[in-house]
């Protein structure tokens, strides 16, 4: 069984970018195994950050960016409250990520992950019973 689980943005489009084949493989089977099973999550901010870096750094027009989010959004997708935001300070400061990781953290927690797929935070890590996992290694 698939646990529960959140997508970082940048796991997102690896799963579109074209120029690293490899990465955009395991995006695209890590999303297809989560949307199958239903237990993929996003965040309102994930997917405002798919859409601003998917149309700058890969070129998507708005078009079908605007329908690549749509796609996204068939995820569970949870909406951060002011406590989050509350709660990612304290993340940022006791732990040092940066408020927006923090806020993904946070997010992810309170949607009930138990696996965070991201790149950018730091891999093996467990905070509060989330786990973070880079699918690229």
């Amino acid at each position: 069984m698939t646990a529960r689980s959140f997508f970082d943005t940048n796991v997102l489009v690896y799963a579109d970018d074209d120029d690293a084949p490899a990465k955009q493989r395991l995006a695209r089977d890590l999303v297809y195994e989560h949307r199958r099973a239903g237990t993929g999550v996003v965040s309102l901010q994930v997917l405002q950050e798919y859409f601003v870096t998917v149309t700058r750094k890969l070129k998507f027009d708005a078009r079908k960016a605007r329908r690549k989010v749509e796609l996204l959004a068939e995820f569970d997708v949870a909406a951060p409250e002011v406590a989050d935001i509350l709660a990612a300070i304290d993340l940022h400061r006791l732990h040092g990520f940066s408020f927006w990781d923090a806020l993904v953290l946070r997010t992810a927690k309170q949607a009930g992950c138990r696996v965070l797929f991201s790149e950018d935070l730091q891999e093996s890590r467990e905070i509060d019973g989330l786990h973070i996992v880079n699918p690229f290694r």
